[in-house]
């Protein structure tokens, strides 16, 4: 049977000569066809891997997946039914947003200058798979987290990556509309919302069609969930709370519709855009936009 090493050649190699493209959890050819051997080997990422060899089981599997994600152009997230992100597996079926928001990469590090230590209470909104919420709850180990998405599919999920970590005694998961639901005050609010406009909903690569609209989609200007969440920003963070969000590529638009909001861009090391910091603080003299 081959060796590791030689199967990530031959699925790159494919993988490269394929129209893809890639944006759910890796960027380039090489990147995703190591993901879907080890994925479905389940052997660790070092060099030791590249020479053990494969049972036929699975390089039948590798060569089924491979398959499958040239031709349907499915996000290999789905095809192995699960997803890692910031170093966590998160188990993901089809229909839930796939993790990827560089959002993550800023806790606690990232948000330090702004957030003290002493968490205590978090809240993520439009939580997908539970992936945010579940990190931020694993480095802040004294905090209770609740975790709020209008889709009952994405709940069930984040309930079983919550059970997964053993977090169900402080982290809760809420089905619910995050712009009208009630909302308990929290230290650090985390928020990555549908934000792509309708302009750029028509251009999206097949990739992203397999993923719900409803957790992309933000109408016309990308702003129809985060604005009205802006709003309730006074009520919903604790007097020295923040709120960390992502808008992607529909940043300029939240500017223009928001000028004088106390919005900090944040630079993000690991790629990405558009992700901000707001401190409750801020909001003392500035207010959200008004109905």
């Amino acid at each position: 049977m081959p060796r590791v090493g030689a199967v990530i050649d031959a699925v790159h190699a494919r993988f490269q000569a394929a129209d893809l493209y890639y944006g759910h959890g890796t960027d380039n050819s090489w990147d995703e066809a190591v993901a879907l051997v080890l994925g479905v080997t389940e052997f660790a990422d070092d060099d030791a891997s590249l020479q053990l060899t494969l049972t036929a089981d699975q390089a039948d599997e590798i060569e089924r997946l491979a398959g499958l994600r040239i031709d349907e152009r499915q996000p290999l997230a789905y095809l192995l039914g699960k997803a890692t992100y910031l170093g966590l597996e998160f188990h993901l079926p089809p229909g839930v947003v796939v993790p990827r928001s560089p959002l993550g990469f800023l806790l606690p590090d990232g948000i330090r200058p702004w957030l003290a230590d002493d968490v205590t209470s978090i809240l993520d909104l439009c939580t997908g798979s539970g992936c945010l919420g579940i990190a931020a709850a694993l480095m802040y180990p004294e905090a209770t987290a609740e975790l709020v998405d209008l889709d009952p599919l994405a709940c069930a999920t984040a309930q079983q990556n919550v059970d997964r970590y053993g977090l169900a005694d402080r982290v809760t998961v809420t089905t619910g509309d995050v712009t009208t639901m009630p909302l308990p005050a929290a230290d650090l609010i985390l928020c990555n919302p549908p934000y792509v406009n309708a302009l750029d909903m028509r251009g999206l690569p097949p990739e992203y069609r397999y993923e719900p609209e409803q957790g992309l989609a933000a109408g016309d200007d990308g702003l129809a969930v985060l604005l009205p969440l802006l709003d309730r920003a006074g009520e919903i963070l604790k007097p020295q709370g923040v709120l960390l969000a992502e808008v992607g590529a529909s940043a300029p638009a939240l500017v223009r519709a928001l000028p004088d909001l106390p919005l900090i861009w944040l630079d993000l090391p690991q790629g990405g855009e558009g992700v901000f910091l707001l401190e409750a603080s801020a909001l003392n003299s500035h207010t959200a936009r008004q109905h």
